[in-house]
């Protein structure tokens, strides 16, 4: 195996995030969007995991998007997605595993050029794949307190949005944590992506919107209102989320719009039409 400077560093089992040094709490399974296991706060490690027989998993998930994540699946059991973008590759959201065989399918595809975390319960072993591939991590500085393992390859930006390439803009919606972030890919028909900011449901017609999805509490409708406005702005045809397979593939704009709309209704109890 390669000899990762983080292998043995502390991993919580519950949310997959790395710290620098042991502890005795983790303060994302803490906060009031997220939780600690029923059997109290677990720790692992990298190599454990690696001995506990966890190993990459890799699959297309769209045009020039690649799925990476682990199986058996671990922590919250999302898969992060490496684009092959003309300025390079980029790695959309991370997983808290880290192998030789996701070493030797990354460097075959080119390596990573810049990775990017949509939020805290996603920033698992961010610097470790950092490291790993020499590549800076793009971060909101609205939700700098929550990062475990602090490095200078972490980059903070600021504001509402951030233009990483000339095709890729990073936006923060102000939905699930201050500094929550999407990102858009202009080329092609467009695609945005967005962890579970946006979370694309299990009937993919729909997205949805949630302060946390572990505790099942309401976003802000207003909140909710202003996310979808600002991304009105932006053109995509698919919407990329957190979980093996949950893309939209056709009508992005659309399929937002209406999970907005109905999103409001229910919530402000708005006597319309639900949009089809």
């Amino acid at each position: 195996m390669a000899d990762l400077a983080g292998s043995a560093l502390p991993v919580c089992r519950t949310c997959g995030t790395q710290y620098a040094a042991a502890r005795p709490d983790c303060p994302v399974c803490l906060d009031e969007r997220q939780y600690v296991g029923a059997d109290g706060q677990q720790w692992t490690s990298l190599a454990e995991l690696r001995c506990e027989g966890h190993e990459m998993r890799f699959e297309e998930q769209g045009p020039d998007v690649l799925g990476v994540g682990c199986t058996p699946a671990f922590a919250i059991g999302q898969r992060a997605l490496l684009l092959r973008t003309a300025a390079g590759n980029v790695l959309w959201d991370c997983v808290p595993y880290l192998d030789d065989a996701v070493i030797r399918e990354v460097e075959q595809a080119g390596g990573i050029d810049a990775i990017v975390v949509s939020h805290p319960h996603f920033y698992s072993a961010m610097v470790e794949w950092a490291h790993t591939f020499d590549a800076p991590v793009y971060l909101h500085e609205a939700d700098r307190q929550w990062v475990g393992r602090p490095d200078p390859a972490l980059r903070f930006w600021s504001g509402q949005t951030h233009r990483l390439t000339d095709d890729l803009t990073l936006i923060n919606p102000g939905i699930h944590f201050p500094g929550s972030t999407v990102m858009h890919w202009s080329s092609g028909a467009g695609a945005l992506f967005s962890g579970d900011v946006v979370n694309v449901c299990p009937d993919r017609r729909w997205v949805t919107i949630m302060y946390s999805y572990a505790n099942h509490i309401p976003e802000r409708p207003d909140a909710v209102r202003a996310a979808g406005e600002l991304l009105a702005g932006y053109r995509f045809e698919r919407i990329y989320g957190a979980w093996w397979d949950r893309v939209v593939t056709s009508d992005g704009n659309e399929v937002l719009a209406r999970s907005v709309d109905r999103y409001l209704r229910f919530e402000l109890g708005l006597a319309t039409e639900a949009r089809l």
